[in-house]
């Protein structure tokens, strides 16, 4: 019986990163794009524009056949996911959804592959600092 269930839920753990991958690229193009175009800050652009560039894997097209976005649960926004105050609620938002997936993608490959495990956790941490730059300097 676990044998089935082993194999039932591997494919939703492709699911799982593909859609974690994908929340944290967008999180960061959200906040790259603002300090981009509203704060014409390069030095902060590009280091979002880096890390976003590094949150992939290798079989990037396998996971596709995974994804099933047309049946996800809870893909209707809640009234918080809505509205926003101002940009730095906007920002703020997004760093954490990328620091969520992140943390995600971290705890899920610890069942896979430990060594993506931990370049995860490194780019988790990364965007901790980033974070510190963009709030504190």
């Amino acid at each position: 019986m676990s044998n089935i269930l082993e194999e039932q839920n591997s494919s939703k753990i492709f699911r799982v990163i593909d859609a974690n991958l994908n929340r944290a690229r967008e999180g960061l193009r959200v906040v790259e794009d603002i300090h981009r175009y509203l704060h014409d800050n390069k030095k902060v652009g590009y280091k979002l524009k880096e890390l976003r560039h590094s949150i992939r894997v290798e079989n990037f097209k396998e996971l596709l056949q995974f994804r099933d976005s047309t049946n996800d649960c809870l893909k209707s926004s809640t009234q918080s996911e809505l509205q926003k105050e101002n940009i730095e609620q906007i920002i703020i938002s997004n760093i954490k959804r990328v620091q969520e997936s992140l943390r995600v993608l971290e705890e899920i490959y610890k069942t896979i592959d430990t060594e993506k495990s931990e370049y995860f956790k490194q780019l988790r941490y990364t965007s901790y600092t980033l974070e510190k730059d963009i709030f504190l300097s």
